[in-house]
């Protein structure tokens, strides 16, 4: 057992540690004499006997990690702490399982794998190697962090209920006593953050796009998704067996369960898994007439007739159309304008302008494919017809207001 020396020193199965505790009354374990050198940490106990135990599982850890190891050492542990890393492991597994058992979709893995990228490296900076000792006071701090970082509001609550949701798993699934469940209240963002374009900028980009040949494809792809409210990813997958010209629909469906589909295809998986279409407004016809078959079966396709890639829209988007319209559009230094506008922007100013030309929510919300949507209620309230009639009819200072309004003032004392 460690005593409150200024050194103790452990032996473990493939490093020697020098065991101290730091005037926090925290036990930390220092291994850089070794070669390779596992570094120093935390070991996130002011209990002696726990700091034992605690460096003996640190010494299997960074054995792995350093490759002195195999893996599977850390499974035959019988410490009853799971390892960050081992955490993160089976939760990836848990979440990427199969879709009919609900397993999540790819691109929610990949989201996942980013918060994990992240946390993972600041909780060990933090001195926390297990998920045992992660605390609401760990995630506060990391919310610190991103803060600085420079991360935005939306991102923080994204990360921090990720995280908070595979610590909740890991109980469930029995990895976790229940003791280590993490109770920290969360505000989930209302609103947006994200610009949403004005229709004399959406006209302005569309026009760079036309005067510019080389830009012509992009015209394409902005125009449909100004028109329809998609997501980029989901006009890259569109096909024209989704357009029924007949009925002017276009129609998307999600293939998740599907089990009859071309060979070679992947299912189509919309977000929330909930198919849905939508009439084809009479700007977009123009550039459907016009748009070449190829044999993909592919609606829009990239610059070299490609496929078309979301992060190829955006960096042209970005440096051949908003770069060259920023001064026609300044933005106000330290607001967010014209020059922080993205693809998604588009699905923005669809539902604005749906909602400042009077049609129903419920409508919008169908075409986008929501059940409920804090971005769609957001612009109605924007453009409340009525709240605006209603405003204008009341006497605030003495200025002209709606015809009805009793003349003078009771003064109030």
């Amino acid at each position: 057992m460690p005593k409150k020396t200024k050194y103790e020193h452990v032996t473990g199965r493939y490093f020697n540690w020098r065991l101290y505790l730091r005037p926090s009354g925290v036990w930390y374990a220092d291994g850089r004499t070794n070669t390779p050198d596992p570094g120093r940490h935390s070991l996130g106990t002011k209990d002696p006997t726990e700091a034992l135990d605690a460096v003996r599982q640190l010494d299997l850890v960074k054995a792995v990690e350093l490759h002195l190891a195999d893996p599977a050492i850390l499974a035959d542990s019988d410490d009853s702490r799971l390892v960050l890393e081992e955490g993160i492991r089976l939760y990836k597994e848990h979440v990427g399982r199969s879709p009919v058992t609900g397993g999540a979709r790819p691109k929610t893995q990949a989201r996942y794998k980013a918060v994990f990228d992240k946390f993972e490296p600041f909780a060990r900076r933090e001195g926390v190697l297990f998920w045992n000792h992660a605390s609401a006071r760990l995630l506060e701090r990391y919310a610190a962090w991103l803060d600085g970082e420079g991360y935005a509001y939306r991102t923080e609550f994204l990360e921090l209920t990720t995280i908070k949701q595979a610590i909740n798993w890991m109980i469930v699934a029995k990895h976790l006593p229940e003791s280590c469940r993490i109770r920290l209240s969360l505000s989930r963002p209302t609103g947006t953050d994200t610009h949403c374009w004005r229709q004399a900028e959406v006209l302005a980009i569309l026009k760079r796009c036309r005067d510019v040949p080389a830009l012509d494809w992009l015209g394409d792809v902005l125009t449909a998704l100004a028109c329809t409210g998609m997501r980029i990813s989901e006009l890259a997958d569109l096909r024209w067996t989704d357009i029924d010209r007949e009925a002017n629909v276009i129609k998307l469906t999600d293939e998740t369960a599907q089990v009859a589909r071309p060979r070679g295809r992947k299912a189509r998986q919309i977000k929330n898994r909930r198919s849905r279409s939508f009439p084809i407004h009479e700007d977009l016809r123009p550039v459907l007439d016009r748009i070449e078959h190829h044999a993909d079966g592919l609606v829009f396709h990239g610059p070299r007739s490609g496929v078309l890639s979301p992060d190829i829209c955006r960096r042209t988007l970005i440096k051949e159309v908003l770069t060259p319209l920023a001064e026609q559009f300044p933005t106000p230094e330290g607001e967010t304008g014209f020059q922080d506008g993205r693809l998604h922007s588009f699905r923005h100013y669809f539902c604005s302008t749906c909602a400042n030309t009077g049609v129903p929510e419920q409508v919008v919300m169908r075409w986008l494919g929501h059940q409920d949507s804090l971005m769609v209620r957001h612009y109605y309230h924007l453009h409340d017809d009525e709240a605006q009639r209603q405003m204008q009819r009341v006497n605030f200072v003495g200025g002209s207001a709606t015809k009805g309004v009793t003349e003078g003032t009771t003064n109030v004392s």
